[in-house]
């Protein structure tokens, strides 16, 4: 009976020659070499045979690793995925900046101006006597002020090579087999999240700064495009930029073609960042924030069509949620906006995926902007957006290239190996900047 295969150790000894049980080997050409030494000293099935102090018979044996490389990072890319994407059909656009009158803000100003004015008297909006002689007293030619904002496509590439030896030996020993294919997949991912990183990229980071003199080569990161220059004087006003001129750097000021000023009004976002940026001003998160937010963007004509934040603002968003479990409908739903699906809801109270129907797409890389005491006070920002005025525009689609001795080119990369490089053209743009929302300054409870 003792030829029986009883358990997993039983079949190894049979599949591999091993007879008595004794020791996990692996045939191999140049005869069975037994389970020696593994890490550390200790072999895999815990057995002795063959265990020796003689390290020239532990050299003989190779820990198996596997052809599997598995990930250790979050390489998620949720922004680039969330935002339209359209052909780069134009380098501009045309926009109404200002009514004929009554200004540029969300209402209509009403003050003591003249017919046409910014705020016009409220009897000289066009009303006009019978018969009224064209071109004089109220039937006066009037007219909107449009003006045309422009971005140049930015170009986003990254480069790596393996060699003619490497590709070679992968696919002998104990090697991944088609490296080239293993290193194309994490090279994708990483091109993916390098994108999602620069339309994430936090406000301050445009500060004009030796160091950071090439971020105007990469897309334009969303957390400026939906700014406003009230939001950029509070960060200087409370040293958060590292220059000290004492004025705003053109590096954040300049967008589209255009530099906000105090009299663009028509290019900011509707930003709520509290009463201010200082060390102490940084607000608890509630419901009011958003809702008073949420509320802002519809006055302005905006349609929010989805929220982009942490997981760590999710999460606080579900406590204050949970909360008011019993006075609101219970349901699961996986929010999706263009293919990316958000926080699966929680079957009991909330573990918030959609907050009045606008899907919540979390964002490992979203920034928590403020000068709080302490990084672990902070919130991650809420980016409120209506996509159909915010997009990415594509002038050529992520491309991949490979050149190389592999495919009888070695003079092309000038070396025995390959090259490869995955490439992307785009730019992000944007044609209604009130319609756009950002929440800062949070800090946790």
């Amino acid at each position: 009976m003792s030829g029986y295969i009883k358990s997993m150790k039983d079949l190894e000894a049979a599949s591999y020659g091993i007879r008595g049980g004794s020791g996990n080997a692996l045939l191999k050409s140049q005869g069975v070499v037994g389970g020696l030494v593994g890490i550390a000293g200790a072999s895999h099935d815990a057995s002795t045979a063959f265990l020796t102090s003689n390290s020239s018979i532990a050299d003989l044996y190779n820990v198996v690793y596997g052809q599997k490389v598995w990930s250790m990072l979050n390489q998620e890319a949720n922004a680039l995925a969330m935002l339209a994407k359209r052909p780069y059909t134009s380098s501009g656009w045309r926009i109404l900046k200002n009514r004929a009158a009554g200004g540029n803000d969300n209402a209509f100003t009403l003050a003591a101006g003249a017919v046409g004015a910014d705020d016009p008297r409220a009897d000289r909006l066009g009303g006009v006597q019978e018969n009224q002689t064209i071109g004089s007293g109220d039937l006066l030619a009037i007219t909107p002020e449009y003006t045309k904002l422009w971005t140049s496509p930015k170009t986003v590439a990254h480069l790596f090579e393996f060699s003619e030896l490497a590709l070679e030996m992968a696919k002998i020993d104990d090697g991944v087999g088609d490296i080239r294919a293993l290193i194309r997949e994490d090279m994708g991912k990483h091109h993916a999240e390098v994108q999602n990183v620069m339309l994430l990229m936090p406000l301050e980071r445009y500060d004009e700064n030796t160091t950071r003199d090439n971020l105007g080569r990469g897309y334009t990161s969303l957390t400026k495009v939906v700014s406003s220059y009230g939001e950029m004087t509070e960060m200087r006003d409370n040293s958060m930029l590292a220059t000290s001129s004492g004025t705003i750097p053109t590096t954040m000021t300049n967008l589209f073609g255009t530099t906000r000023t105090s009299s663009t009004g028509f290019m900011d976002a509707e930003v709520d960042f509290g009463v201010g940026y200082g060390a102490l001003e940084a607000r608890v998160l509630t419901l009011t924030i958003i809702n008073d937010m949420l509320r802002k963007l519809r006055e302005a004509g905006g349609s929010p069509k989805v929220i982009l934040t942490g997981y760590d603002t999710i999460q606080h968003l579900g406590d204050l949620l949970q909360a008011q479990e019993r006075f609101l409908d219970r349901k699961e739903v996986i929010p999706t906006h263009n293919g990316v699906r958000g926080v699966k809801g929680s079957e009991v109270g909330f573990r918030v995926a959609t907050y009045y129907d606008i899907p919540i797409i979390p964002c490992k890389d979203m920034p928590k902007t403020g000068s709080h005491a302490t990084a672990t006070e902070k919130l991650s920002d809420l980016l409120i957006l209506d996509t159909d005025h915010l997009w990415l525009s594509v002038m050529k689609p992520t491309q991949y290239f490979e050149d190389g001795i592999d495919h009888g080119n070695p003079f092309g990369v000038n070396k025995l190996g390959n090259q490869a490089m995955y490439r992307t053209v785009a730019e992000t743009g944007c044609s209604f900047f009130k319609g756009q929302g950002k929440i800062t300054n949070l800090k946790v409870a």
